[in-house]
């Protein structure tokens, strides 16, 4: 037999093997899908994912996988595309093999912005304030933001009103507007020991106090 004989008996016969192959292939599919319902894809994780670390793309595509599974075996909920998990946590750890369920998953929540830190030598302070009204225009938040403390006094019989900067360019921490009626505003303020005790010493004689945001 020459050498194009034999490889051609060769190529038959791999024929052959693999339309046998296929033909078996097809008849377990179809017992299997008798017996247990059609084959679904199902997403499940290749390696344990812990809980509270969301699940990026990277993340998705190295540790997510799509498996054809009878629909009988597939719990409620599964996902059926990775995709579906990626910008989500688990909320508990998920072990390695396990089919990856919608309830198992959190939006994660978003970290709370930091309050702006005191500074060295300074200490918080809170005080009442009027006209906070103005620190709002524009929409931004004023937590951060530098201001100027002024004292006022209203006039009275033999007095004159007077108004001074108590503070120059001090950090307002906190901002709080009035919670009922009748109440007002309060701020906290980033103050030196020294600005603190004249700060104190104004809101006990009932003088005002005003913050004006530096330009």
């Amino acid at each position: 037999m020459s050498r194009r004989a034999r490889a051609l008996g060769f190529l038959l016969a791999a024929i052959v093997c693999a339309v046998l192959a296929a033909s078996v292939a097809s008849g377990y599919r179809n017992r299997v899908e008798a017996q247990y319902g059609p084959l679904r894809p199902v997403v499940v994780s290749t390696a344990q994912l812990p809980p509270g670390q969301p699940i990026g793309a990277e993340q998705a595509a190295a540790f997510l996988t799509v498996r054809r599974v009878p629909a009988r075996f597939i719990p409620s909920g599964a996902l059926t595309r990775p995709g579906d998990a990626i910008g989500r946590a688990p909320g508990a750890r998920i072990p390695a093999g396990s089919y990856l369920l919608d309830a198992q998953l959190v939006v994660p929540q978003a970290e709370p912005p930091r309050p702006p830190g005191v500074g060295e030598g300074r200490r918080p302070l809170q005080v009442s304030v009027v006209g906070a009204e103005a620190l709002l225009v524009g929409g931004a938040s004023p937590e951060g933001r530098r201001v100027d403390v002024v004292v006022s006094r209203q006039s009275a019989l033999g007095a004159s009103a007077r108004a001074h900067i108590a503070a120059e360019a001090v950090k307002l921490l906190a901002l709080e507007g009035p919670t009922g009626p009748g109440d007002g505003w309060s701020a906290t303020l980033a103050v030196t020991e020294e600005q603190a005790l004249a700060l104190i010493g104004a809101q006990s004689g009932g003088r005002e106090i005003r913050l004006l945001p530096r330009t």
